[in-house]
């Protein structure tokens, strides 16, 4: 493999490049390293203690001062998100389950107990090579989407007390986590009408259908207590089912489908999970969205059929394996290559995809504090998504183009102007530890590497050039560069080095990924 087209691998697949990396990607195939990524186990988000529900039980006004902030707060994940995409051996798992946790939203907004979005991001990893319908049953049954989407203690109907089924986990599983609006083609369009106008996938029947068929889950009991009708809020283990509170009465699902009555609640459930999984509009919705995520943000309507047939039925005969998926998406002609020239190739880097590529390339440490914070201020506060929407939908328009962009959603003159504040922030030097953390050693940059190439600015530019723009930044960048770093004494390396990743990683090139 090109050295230029491991480093786009590596964008795609992993928190970014570093020669290491690069290494391991050309020792042997494309295809055993992605193989090889496939079968690692999960650097996850173990160690958080269980607390209550209520937070002043767990910290009363005598607790320690960070209490609230360690166990009732997404800040101790968030961070380690960062020190997991610098380091962590799993990136192409961690990548995926990045990319899954903005398709399969929940938020910390509503979630901000640690141990339970905590235990979302883990079943996440666990489950990101998984098949499809696998991974929507652990969402399904997730307390934390259970809290999220209103399904924890959906009761059954109950006309005497006015009571119906709560719609909105039953709406946004089709909508978002599944199927989308309108009925799909395989390359991803819109199946149309005689008259031309798009077909949609489900009516308000539908949901109601799913509403009914997804009642009588209460959150699971704490430890030694048994499970009961409206159990209150915890979030250790899957939620658990009360047949009394279930609807018995027959559901309409998708394709014609109905649910007959009294076949009980577990029929009921994995019969309307299944109607879901089979539906032909999930290969091509999940499939190019991570495709968006991964790769490019408009890829060809080619590209997402042939990743929806692999969806469909991969060499094995199974459907929806996302790691077969992920292994076609990653593999196919449209990510590989030395060059990408057509003009809607790529992607925007979002900001924390931006912050981790900048830290893995240029090399350094962090225990993700920082990391977290200028993320945040970028308007990408990790696993804290506004909506059930994402941070920014898969749709969004690119000014000025009939092209999408999805994470140009996020990239605001204010956003703009932090990536480039941060980047000279870290390139001056180290950001200090906080010492309310243990362990924490802060954000540092390391560029000896960077400066015993410096006396040399064509070295020096070439290994940038290579890192973060896989052998293609532009000529002009190049002099510019260059003849900035022809003012700069050729003893004071530091100043070179730090001046020659700014110009180069400030630059509107490198925001983009191609």
């Amino acid at each position: 493999m090109s050295t230029a087209d491991a480093v786009r691998l590596l964008e795609q697949a992993s928190f970014g490049p570093t020669l290491t990396a690069i290494a391991e990607v050309q020792a042997g195939t494309v295809e055993s390293w992605i193989d090889r990524q496939l079968s690692l186990p999960a650097t996850g988000y173990a160690g958080y203690p269980v607390m209550e529900a209520t937070q002043s039980i767990s910290c009363p006004s005598t607790a320690i001062a960070t209490c609230s902030r360690d166990n009732y707060s997404l800040f101790p994940i968030q961070t380690r998100f960062f020190r997991n995409a610098m380091t962590g051996p799993d990136q192409l798992r961690q990548r995926v389950a990045f990319a899954l946790s903005q398709i399969f939203v929940t938020s910390g907004n509503e979630v901000a107990v640690t141990y339970a979005m905590a235990a979302y991001q883990q079943m996440l990893l666990d489950s990101a090579f998984g098949t499809y319908r696998q991974l929507l049953e652990k969402v399904t049954v997730s307390p934390v989407m259970g809290r999220y989407l209103d399904m924890a203690n959906n009761e059954r109907p109950n006309s005497a007390a006015g009571v119906e089924p709560n719609e909105n986990y039953a709406r946004e599983v089709l909508q978002l986590f599944s199927l989308g609006v309108y009925e799909l083609n395989a390359d991803g369009s819109p199946k149309q009408d005689g008259q031309g106008r798009p077909i949609a996938s489900y009516d308000q029947d539908t949901v109601e259908g799913f509403a009914h068929a997804f009642t009588g889950w209460t959150y699971p009991p704490k430890a030694g207590r048994p499970v009961r009708w409206n159990n209150p809020r915890h979030f250790d283990g899957p939620m658990a089912p009360v047949a009394e509170a279930h609807d018995n009465g027959a559901k309409r699902l998708l394709s014609g489908v109905v649910l007959p009555a009294n076949q009980g609640q577990d029929q009921d459930i994995r019969q309307a999970l299944d109607n879901i999984a089979n539906h032909p509009n999930v290969g091509p919705f999940i499939g190019k969205q991570l495709i968006q995520h991964l790769v490019t943000s408009n890829p060809s309507p080619a590209y997402i059929a042939r990743i929806s047939a692999v969806f469909d039925r991969d060499s094995n005969g199974v459907r929806g394996n996302l790691g077969s998926v992920v292994r076609a998406i990653l593999l196919d002609p449209e990510a590989r290559g030395d060059l990408k020239t057509a003009p809607d190739y790529g992607k925007l880097r979002e900001p924390g995809l931006f912050l981790a590529n900048l830290m893995r390339g240029i090399g350094g440490s962090s225990d993700g504090i920082y990391l977290r914070a200028r993320s945040t201020v970028m308007g990408q506060p990790i696993y804290q998504a506004p909506s059930v929407f994402n941070f920014y939908p898969p749709n969004y328009p690119l000014q000025g183009t009939l092209l999408v962009g999805p994470s140009f959603g996020l990239h605001t003159a204010g956003s703009a102007l932090e990536r480039i504040n941060l980047l000279a922030r870290l390139l001056t030097g180290p950001v200090t530890a906080d010492s309310t953390v243990p362990g924490a050693i802060g954000t540092q940059l390391d560029l000896s590497t960077w400066q015993a190439l410096a006396a040399d600015p064509a070295a020096l530019l070439d290994r940038i050039d290579l890192l973060f723009f896989h052998n293609t930044m532009s000529f002009a960048s190049r002099i510019t560069i260059q003849t900035t770093l022809s003012t700069i004494p050729v003893s004071d390396t530091a100043s070179r080095a730090r001046t020659a990743l700014y110009l180069a990683l400030s630059s509107a090139q490198y925001q983009v990924a191609q």
